[in-house]
């Protein structure tokens, strides 16, 4: 008997930033996939992982913002996470075996001193269970296999280090930090040097990314409330391309200034010199990519097509309003 036939997804072109709430459990390709298969679209990516045990915000980039998602990889984060003080643990966070088991003994001022002390440019040894590669392998397969490969101290900059909570007696002591970082910081091992600092170990029991490359947590959509909406709404949960460019100085062309630089060609203008500009042209407004400005002279980097441009046009013609969504705090319990 054969197995009955599945149905064949029709994808279609969807252009856009899907600012997702991730849950725990999933990988980043894992919620790429599945809001992926939701909005039927042809092209996805997003803009650097999330580890399966933390939740919060991940953008997932499709069709021609996908040109622009390594903007986000190199952006600043903002993480809130809870950090079990006393026990240490094989991985860093509660899936780890228990490795040790201390007293909390320290007072309020050591945790702010210690807090200080982790604020600016620190160095961080990558932790084993992590997806980092040594000799074209990630780390965690070693890890898994039981072995412990040497692993050299990289620099990352804490830009602040804010304790929101904390209580060092009872059953179960903790720190509650929001923790602003550059890209690459482990926060797992973060908090373990943290509570090596204190004398007595430590652990992540709960890790939430809550803003990133400025796009904040309170514009996300979870998986469950994409899948709830009709088709079109799915699609209007969809930010614009030029979202991934918060940063950008905008500059607008004249519809024959416009053909120009799409074709690749440089522009002249009374323009002052930037590193990162956002062109859009003016009839009708659309993203047309990104430039950078020398002496007057608009160099283009990165195009959106003609295609892209239209079809982007005619996604936003058909659809309602950006679905309003809530924010989604974090909470020591």
């Amino acid at each position: 008997m054969t197995a009955p036939t599945r149905a064949r997804v029709q994808r279609r072109p969807v252009h856009g930033v899907l600012l997702l709430d991730k849950p725990l459990g999933l990988s980043s390709n894992q919620a790429l996939q599945k809001a992926k298969w939701l909005l039927r679209a042809e092209k996805a990516g997003h803009t650097g992982t999330l580890d399966p045990l933390a939740s919060g915000i991940l953008p997932l980039c499709f069709g021609a913002a996908t040109k622009f998602s390594q903007l986000q990889l190199e952006a600043d984060k903002t993480y809130e996470t809870i950090v079990r003080l006393g026990v240490q643990t094989s991985t860093a966070d509660a899936e780890g075996d228990v490795l040790r088991e201390r007293p909390v003994c320290c007072t309020p001022g050591q945790v702010v001193q210690v807090l200080d002390n982790f604020t600016g440019v620190i160095q961080q040894i990558p932790p084993m269970h992590s997806a980092l590669k040594k000799d074209g392998k990630a780390l965690y397969e070693y890890a898994r296999e039981g072995h412990t490969v040497v692993r050299e101290p990289r620099q990352v900059c804490i830009r602040d280090l804010e304790l929101l909570d904390m209580q060092l007696d009872g059953d179960a002591p903790f720190l509650h930090l929001r923790v602003q970082c550059s890209k690459g910081t482990y926060i797992r091992t973060l908090g373990e040097d943290i509570g090596e600092a204190l004398g007595c170990g430590g652990h992540l029991v709960l890790l939430r990314r809550v803003e990133t490359g400025g796009l904040q947590l309170g514009q996300a959509i979870t998986l469950e409330q994409l899948e709830a909406l009709e088709d079109n709404a799915r699609l209007a949960a969809l930010h614009p391309v030029e979202t991934l460019l918060p940063h950008h100085r905008s500059l607008v062309l004249s519809p024959e200034e416009s053909g120009k630089f799409l074709s690749g060609m440089r522009r002249r203008g009374d323009w002052p010199n930037a590193d990162a500009v956002a062109v859009f042209g003016s009839q009708p407004h659309a993203l047309l990519g990104v430039a950078q400005v020398r002496s007057g002279e608009l160099i283009p980097e990165r195009l959106l097509s003609p295609v892209e441009i239209q079809q982007i046009l005619l996604q936003s013609a058909a659809l309602p309003a950006l679905v309003p969504l809530s924010d989604n705090p974090i909470s020591p319990s």
